[in-house]
């Protein structure tokens, strides 16, 4: 089965594709503005939809996870990414000015509560407004999870996975000389924030590749973005992942799960997921009684892999049936 056979696959579970009902640019602070749009049922149940990276953006494809006559989609795409401007600016971009952009959105369009969706980083973002601010979620729905801490960046940019993926993680790892590979996250720090564009690119491409190459359990082809995509997106992790998420701690989500115990989270999450391994979601739904993990046994990464695609639209016409 190609990539291609896989996405179709996958496609086939979504709802069809629908267009915005509204748009705009949100002023957010500190010269960023963002890109929020709704769609579906503008009375309907809400739900907010955290995109992946940090650096991803969000897509039409996204929209397609929730039944449109029930629920109102929100989507943003994060600061520096997407259509928000800057495009691919670190400044005043941290968690936690995203954790205050999501309550701004959720102020802004006059909801109490909402349901909160996010995968991979869009899983940790979730996590972390939902601990910062409990009253505002009432329901998680998180794939592939991501908790930033130092084991999960060793695995990824360590050479853990690179142990599955040899000749993936020669070509990430070539880039770089010998004297600087005991620090990969910071060795391509110092080039993607070079000035020299033209050296950004090509080192933004080779970071963006080695995860997208990784993102499914089968993928074919080269992976390769386009460099604004590209930039954007490894600036964005990068910046993130140097700084450690700016967490107060190497654990500290699962030191703050208390919090959030008492929301439902529906957790989906890929077994041979290569980049955010089980062992995460494994650990965060564990005693957390009102959690249901939800182990996809022929499934990698990505949001597209036919398994979570279809069992994420089941959770979302769940939580549809239930609050209908």
């Amino acid at each position: 089965m190609d990539r291609t056979a896989g996405q179709n696959r996958a496609a086939a579970h979504l709802y069809p594709g629908i267009d915005p009902f509204d748009q705009r640019m949100v002023e957010v602070g500190d010269g960023h503005k963002v890109y929020v749009e709704q769609c579906g049922n503008p009375d309907g149940q809400p739900v907010v939809v955290l995109h992946g990276g940090p650096g991803g953006g969000c897509s039409p494809a996204m929209r397609r996870y929730f039944d449109p006559a029930h629920f109102r989609v929100i989507l943003f795409d994060q600061r520096g990414c997407g259509r928000s401007r800057p495009h691919a600016s670190v400044e005043n971009n941290t968690t936690w000015h995203l954790v205050r952009d999501i309550e701004l959105i959720r102020d802004g369009l006059g909801l109490d509560q909402w349901v909160v969706f996010g995968g991979s980083w869009g899983a940790t973002l979730a996590l972390i407004y939902a601990e910062t601010h409990p009253d505002r979620v009432s329901h998680l729905v998180l794939r592939g999870v991501f908790m930033m801490t130092q084991a999960e960046l060793d695995w990824f940019y360590g050479g853990g996975a690179g142990k599955f993926f040899p000749e993936r993680w020669d070509a990430f790892a070539s880039l770089i000389p010998e004297d600087e590979r005991d620090d990969m996250i910071g060795a391509y720090s110092r080039r993607l924030f070079s000035g020299d564009m033209q050296q950004e690119v090509r080192y933004a491409r080779a970071w963006a590749g080695w995860e997208n190459q990784l993102a499914a359990l089968q993928v074919h082809g080269s992976g390769e973005s386009p460099a604004d995509y590209a930039r954007a997106f490894a600036r964005l992790e990068n910046h993130y992942f140097t700084n450690r998420g700016w967490l107060e701690g190497d654990d500290v989500i699962m030191a703050n799960r208390h919090l959030i115990e008492h929301i439902p989270a529906s957790i989906v999450q890929g077994r041979y997921d290569m980049i955010c391994p089980p062992h995460s979601a494994h650990r965060l739904a564990h005693g957390w009684g009102k959690a249901e993990l939800n182990m996809i046994p022929t499934a990698g990464h990505a949001l597209s892999e036919p398994g979570i695609t279809a069992e994420l639209v089941r959770i979302t016409n769940e939580i549809r049936d239930t609050n209908s």
